[in-house]
């Protein structure tokens, strides 16, 4: 007999993975994530999870069939639960008001009212999706103008996941997040929920905050990190220039206390589902204000964004003696970052397109994105393979570009794959992760973010 169910509306990168930690450490409790999904529920119950994370297999693995449980049947779930964590998609809307910029809420809203017309008890609904502010205060009206005489809390418990380390983050957070209202019945709520995640994390790095407070933190974390990023790679185009060196910029800046060293790596830019989704919600959100001067701000960090990629392809096609037309490229990296399998905004969709718009011919390779590149490629068929290793991905090409700073880049037999390509041979290495005097001494032109090019060609 269980004490309490807890369940979570969505099943994708936020909802799987946090269900996941919640049952292993909380094995009095029943956890059960839903999704309208049935492919993707059916993998969260096979040996081929749906998302690759590193660590997440053995924690799913722990708590599945124990007290950790998938399902399609949402609404039966809603009927059964006692506290319900909504991890449902908010993209960035594409029509009408706020098109590009404000978040698109459809998603949330009809889960809101699912949650209603599903419910004959009080629940607590905890809002686990990166939301605008305020949001809270209008599922609080959905779910509580009810005539079943019953009442819902609604608590901000945002996520502060980086993809790639997600389990880690879960398992040692920075802190746990949770802000509810100042009611007898917004206090009660807020230590039940304080009591789940005490089983595994101290009580010190759970802090709470009204829920306007919590909702806006999470877009603010994200957009800081961003800007952190968008303002390095500022820097590498201006070290380029001067014959200045990214890395030693970084490590000498990094070192002062007041700022630190991370997210201080130049590359290609920031991509995944959260920074230019949210750094565009927190535009807009100030916009709505008349804050004109902060939004302009805000966005300024997602233009920087659009043109370190456009920058990178601009130095391939001139290094390439200005055309890359019907020259085979090999792309090594497709996810935005190394250990996922995440391509959403991914940097290299961008560089792909550029460079196929210029009528080069790629061949890609990732070690866990390779469902992901045809979708995001659709348009582009017959001008792109994808390889299952490097060596034929690179094999006759002119050049290879790194993408994404998966460790194993920097492991291959470049000698080997030098051999086989189109000579001269060059190497774009847009994470700044290889060995750069070692392959420039196998022959190729070797270019960096933010470091002087070393080039074979004069």
């Amino acid at each position: 007999m269980f004490k309490k169910t807890i369940l979570c509306i969505g099943a994708g990168y936020v909802g799987g993975p946090t269900m996941a930690v919640i049952a292993k450490h909380c094995p009095e409790y029943k956890v059960v994530v839903v999704d309208i999904n049935p492919r993707r529920i059916a993998q969260w119950q096979s040996d081929n999870l749906p998302i690759y994370e590193p660590g997440l297999d053995e924690v799913v693995y722990i708590a599945r069939d124990r007290n950790l449980f998938f399902s399609t049947d949402v609404d039966s779930h809603i009927a059964s639960s006692d506290i319900i964590f909504v991890s449902v998609n908010t993209p960035t809307k594409t029509f009408g008001q706020g098109a590009g910029r404000a978040a698109d809420l459809q998603h949330w809203e009809k889960t809101a009212r699912q949650i209603l017309r599903n419910s004959s008890s009080g629940k607590i609904v905890v809002e686990k999706s990166t939301l605008p502010v305020r949001t809270a205060a209008a599922m609080e009206r959905i779910l509580n103008s009810n005539d079943k005489g019953i009442h819902f809390e609604v608590l901000s418990n945002p996520e502060f996941l980086a993809e790639g380390s997600a389990i880690k983050d879960l398992e040692q957070p920075d802190r746990i997040l949770i802000g509810a209202r100042n009611t007898e019945s917004g206090k009660k709520a807020l230590e039940e929920i304080i009591e789940i995640y005490a089983h595994w994390t101290p009580k010190e790095k759970i802090i709470t905050s009204n829920v306007w407070s919590s909702e806006l933190s999470k877009l603010v974390a994200n957009a800081f990190l961003a800007q952190r990023v968008s303002s390095i790679n500022t820097i590498s185009a201006l070290c380029e220039k001067t014959n200045a060196d990214i890395e030693e910029v970084s490590r000498a800046i990094g070192m002062d206390s007041r700022i630190g060293p991370k997210f201080l790596k130049a590359g290609v830019g920031f991509g995944g589902s959260c920074f230019k989704k949210d750094i565009l919600n927190l535009a807009y959100i100030a916009e709505s204000y008349g804050l004109t001067e902060v939004s302009r701000y805000w966005e300024q960090v997602v233009e920087i964004n659009s043109y370190q990629q456009e920058r990178f392809v601009r130095i391939i096609v001139t290094s390439m003696f200005n055309t890359v037309a019907e020259k085979k490229i090999a792309l090594f990296g497709f996810a935005f970052k190394a250990d996922t399998g995440d391509t959403r905004e991914s940097p290299a969709i961008s560089i792909a397109k550029s460079l196929m718009n210029e009528r080069a011919i790629l061949s890609i390779y990732d070690p866990k994105a390779s469902e992901g590149i045809a979708f995001e490629l659709a348009d582009y068929a017959g001008r792109f393979t994808v390889e299952e290793d490097p060596y034929s991905a690179a094999q006759g090409a002119h050049a290879i570009i790194v993408a994404t700073d998966w460790t194993e880049f920097g492991s291959y037999d470049y000698q080997s794959i030098y051999e086989t390509m189109e000579k001269p041979a060059f190497i774009f290495d847009g994470r700044n992760i290889l060995d750069h005097h070692k392959l420039f001494k196998i022959g190729f032109s070797v270019h960096r973010i933010g470091r002087p090019p070393m080039s074979r060609l004069g």
